[in-house]
């Protein structure tokens, strides 16, 4: 493929200059279950030219998604919006920190285009923390939300948003846009935000999810977690009673995979048998729905996931 649509690489230093003067931490060889093959298929090059005609910005490539080229081969492609540079500095994220530019006014229509173009029944729209913006950038989520539903009104929406810390009637103006699922992911355990999330708070982002169950009963809900932060077992299972307290309906659990030296230390490695036991644990304490894989990302087969998800709900229903 040309390299004239590739975006320039920034430099570790350009993404991350908080994290400059951290002392390494030597990263840690993966075990056989998480090696993915290099992307190199057709549909990938394809996905990677519309994203870069259409300037539109992608978690996939941001935060380096191992599951990139799978995704891709399908024309998966989870959008990115309000640019590539966030206002935060989480010790565990691959996104870029600084300070973001002025948003794209035509970033909802260009999503819609793009959307419409790889044929997506079902449609995961995130971003990138805008601290700098009087509302958080939840106008410019309603926007997007909004011309998706007049372009493809069939395409199911799922938005993972920030917690729009300190953002009054910001998660209302999502809730009112009518997305399908409202995802705002956790993270880690209450006593890792300090070192993990320093710019979050645990119970304003359990505010949240809380929040729009308030506003809007019938809308889904969820929740993703990493592992391999130093969490306990115990801790996990908390943070699990937690999310249902709040009523959240989907819970995904992925391994940490740590990006660079300058990122948070990876712990260790969970196996595929111990994901599997935190998803039976998770079933047991009554999520619709959980994924619980060392691959798991939130927007991972976020669309066979939804129609399992609204088949759940329905079941649950009628019961």
């Amino acid at each position: 493929m040309d390299g004239s649509h590739d975006k320039p690489l920034l430099s570790r230093a350009e993404r991350h200059p908080e994290k400059a003067h951290r002392p390494d931490n030597p990263i840690q060889r993966k075990p056989d279950w998480i090696r993915v093959r290099a992307p190199n298929s057709p549909e990938y090059a394809e996905t990677k030219r519309l994203m870069r005609e259409l300037k539109l910005t992608t978690v996939c490539e941001e935060a380096a998604c191992p599951n990139i080229g799978e995704c891709w081969k399908k024309k998966h492609a989870t959008f990115m919006i309000m640019g590539e540079t966030c206002t935060r500095a989480c010790a565990f994220c691959n996104v870029a920190t600084g300070k973001p530019g002025a948003l794209n006014p035509h970033e909802p229509a260009n999503i819609a285009e793009a959307v419409g173009k790889l044929g997506l029944d079902h449609v995961v729209v995130t971003s990138v923390d805008r601290d700098d913006l009087d509302d958080g950038g939840a106008g410019h989520f309603a926007q997007v939300i909004e011309a998706l539903h007049q372009s493809a009104p069939n395409t199911t929406i799922e938005v993972l948003t920030p917690d729009f810390m300190k953002k009054p009637g910001a998660i209302e103006t999502v809730v009112a846009a009518r997305p399908d699922v409202f995802n705002h992911n956790l993270e880690t355990v209450p006593r890792l935000y300090t070192t993990i999330r320093p710019g979050a708070r645990y119970f304003t982002s359990l505010r949240l999810l809380a929040r729009v169950k308030e506003v809007d009963p019938a809308m889904f809900t969820k929740s993703g977690l990493m592992v391999g932060l130093g969490e306990t077992r115990e801790e996990i299972l908390q943070v699990m009673d937690d999310l249902r307290a709040a009523d959240v309906d989907f819970l995904t659990i992925g391994q940490y995979l740590q990006p660079t030296p300058k990122h948070a230390p990876l712990d260790r490695f969970w196996t595929p048998a111990e994901f599997d036991e935190l998803a039976a644990m998770a079933r047991a304490k009554g999520f619709l729905m959980v994924s619980s894989s060392p691959l798991t990302r939130s927007s991972y087969f976020a669309g066979d996931d939804f129609v399992r998800l609204r088949a759940a709900r329905a079941a649950q229903l009628k019961s």
